[in-house]
């Protein structure tokens, strides 16, 4: 089982459109509406492919309930934690080559209550619970040691624990050792305090992270693949795609797939990156099935190629 940790969760629409056109009136040739927030997409992906998962998110308003319905209906455990302020909700606009422009909306404020439930809540559902992956921005009201409080509390269980966020969190993190992170290629870029303009810039700083603290280091590189540095050693791996309609949640889908098949390992990865190139082929934030997947398609390789050129250059903006 895998439970999943959202403390800033959304009530997440996406609009396709012929072209995105400022000013003007659009008219969407498709629209969905989806729960949203990282380890939100965690669980749906995790479900999705056939394993349980139990998600604890605060959940406020008429946008909260909606989304623990939704997230029943798809084989979800719901473990709401109630806060005083609405849950927020977000715009995705998707266009037919792929670009995709979001609109965030910051989300409730947390009161030291509130984070106590929701830490109360994490302990008594992580007993059963084989990875914890804690996922996406803090809402206000968090400070950002709350994940480095929570990867200690997990660990004092007992618990494996995934972390996917990025800035101060991330690095106020890294000191209570992470069993995984997962960083793209900007927030890597972000958290070591440099450009990188290769693969082997990325491997550089995915070794800084491990040196700083994370066990294990999986960094979602776009387009150009995916890596994995940890004890077992260092990998690369990719997979061709046909047409990207949606990349919202495709990350999320490689942590998921990742973790469901162990969480370590060449395996664990060829996992990540089959899960990533299935979501990016889907439209809004619908997560793959199986029958989505093409695992024989990825190759995984530990011959990475260092002075590959990467087509989504992490900037550490």
């Amino acid at each position: 089982m895998i439970l999943t940790v959202t403390p800033n969760p959304s009530l997440d629409r996406t609009y396709e459109v012929p072209a995105l056109g400022r000013g003007e009136v659009l008219r969407a040739t498709g629209d969905r509406m989806d729960p949203g927030g990282k380890g939100v997409n965690v669980s749906r992906a995790v479900a999705a492919a056939g394993h349980r998962s139990v998600a604890v998110l605060p959940l406020g308003g008429a946008p909260g309930a909606l989304v623990a319905e939704l997230l029943a209906a798809e084989g979800i455990v719901v473990a709401p934690v109630p806060v005083a302020g609405d849950t927020r909700s977000n715009i995705s606009i998707a266009e037919p080559d792929g670009t995709l422009t979001k609109i965030n909306a910051a989300g409730p404020e947390l009161t030291a209550a509130e984070s106590e439930l929701l830490l109360s809540a994490i302990r008594t559902h992580s007993t059963a619970a084989d990875w914890i992956a804690c996922c996406g921005s803090l809402p206000p009201g968090l400070a950002p040691e709350w994940y480095a409080e929570l990867v200690a509390r997990a660990h004092g269980a007992g618990v494996r624990i995934a972390l996917d966020t990025s800035g101060p969190s991330l690095l106020a993190a890294l000191r209570e050792r992470p069993d995984v992170v997962k960083p793209n290629a900007d927030e890597l870029a972000q958290a070591v305090g440099r450009p990188l303009a290769t693969i082997g810039d990325a491997v550089k700083a995915a070794q800084e992270l491990r040196e700083s603290g994370a066990a294990a280091v999986l960094a979602s590189l776009g387009a150009d693949g995916q890596l994995l540095v940890s004890d077992s050693g260092t990998y690369f791996a990719w997979a061709p795609v046909e047409t990207v309609r949606s990349n919202v949640g495709a990350g999320d889908a490689s942590l998921a797939g990742f973790l469901a098949a162990g969480g370590t390992g060449p395996d664990a990865l060829r996992s990540a990156v089959a899960h990533g190139a299935a979501a990016v082929q889907l439209p809004g934030s619908v997560m793959p099935t199986p029958q989505d997947l093409d695992l024989a398609a990825v190759i995984v390789t530990a011959e990475v190629p260092l002075d590959r050129v990467l087509t989504e250059q992490g900037s550490p903006r």
